[in-house]
């Protein structure tokens, strides 16, 4: 058994390729070049490719299955850049990487509070050696009511974080759970909307999902509200979104995705002409932080998405299903 792994990161994930090749016996080739019509041949002779989220073309796709790939490993919990009904159709497989969620969940309550306490331009102007007090005056998160979008695993643990600050806790999903419940108050979305001082989102992206934050959604929350999202561009207009910004609606912003991020994060852009206007403009604004994706990037996380993608063809190799396998 082999696997292709593109996008491999020779400074972090490599040694990790090579530990659990090792350990699961299972032979690797790999790129540090994201898939592109020059380097699909690399995947010959392999049962699986492994790769972060990024363009996945369909004819790519239909490539790999001719060169004898059966699964499509994800290094990441998002698969929605891959074209599942394709994979199906072939009678391929994909598997993601779920990896502990703890990592997000701290880094969601870190841009809560640099963004409610204005970090950005206090230190934005410090670095210029302005400090004086005018326009720095945050807010203490015990004095704030934050919604929680999405309770699953990142959401539940945020708010039980979140609870040892003393702020009161709104919450939203399709599916309440009772280890939420123990710290905040399950309300339908208008009340999250109207009440919230901060919103931070933990949904999947899907159709349902993509652009619910929009103008109608904006309309209905407070002036001034802080948006934090560590979960995926898609669930943001961004049109809509600076539109807010320009205007004072949204009061403040931690973004570690955007819009259009694929083929931007992750690569070296220094000295580049970047086409995204919406970065440019999220960049722009004192209270908004941006960060490159960069949630999930702790050791522990990418030893384990390393390592799922070794497990899965493990399962397929012994005839059984990966836990980790998505039913398409």
């Amino acid at each position: 058994m082999k696997i292709a792994f593109y996008a491999l990161r020779d400074f972090d994930e490599l040694a990790f390729a090579e530990k659990f090749s090792k350990q699961y016996g299972i032979d690797f080739v790999w790129t540090e070049e994201y898939p592109n019509a020059d380097n699909l041949q690399l995947a010959q002779g392999c049962q699986g490719v492994s790769c972060t989220p990024c363009e996945m073309k369909e004819e790519w796709v239909r490539a790999f299955h001719s060169y004898g790939v059966q699964y499509m490993l994800t290094r990441a919990i998002g698969y929605d850049h891959l074209p599942g009904k394709l994979i199906k159709e072939l009678g391929m497989h994909i598997s993601t990487s779920p990896y502990p969620t703890s990592c997000v969940a701290n880094y969601a309550l870190m841009l809560i509070l640099l963004t409610t306490r204005k970090f950005q331009q206090t230190m934005i102007r410090a670095a210029a050696q302005d400090y004086t007090l005018k326009g720095k005056m945050g807010r203490d998160l015990g004095d704030c009511t934050v919604g929680v979008l999405g309770t699953g695993h990142i959401g539940q643990l945020l708010i039980k974080h979140l609870s040892s600050f003393g702020c009161k806790i709104l919450a939203y999903d399709k599916y309440p759970n009772a280890e939420a419940a123990k710290y905040a108050k399950y309300v339908e979305l208008p009340e999250l909307y109207a009440e919230s001082d901060v919103i931070s989102l933990h949904v999947p992206s899907n159709d349902e999902t993509f652009h619910m934050i929009n103008h109608d959604a904006m309309a209905q929350m407070k002036n001034g509200v802080i948006i934090i999202n560590t979960a995926r561009g898609s669930l943001i207009d961004s049109q809509a979104f600076i539109a807010n910004l320009k205007s004072g609606k949204i009061g403040g912003a931690g973004l570690d995705v955007i819009e259009n991020e694929a083929g931007l994060y992750y690569c070296n852009r220094m000295g580049d002409h970047i086409d995204n206007d919406e970065l440019a403009m999220l960049r722009s604004f004192p209270n908004v932080i941006v960060s490159p994706h960069t949630a999930f990037y702790v050791e522990s996380t990418v030893s384990n998405m390393v390592e799922k993608s070794f497990i899965a063809l493990d399962y397929f190799r012994r005839g059984e299903l990966s836990p980790f396998e998505i039913k398409l």
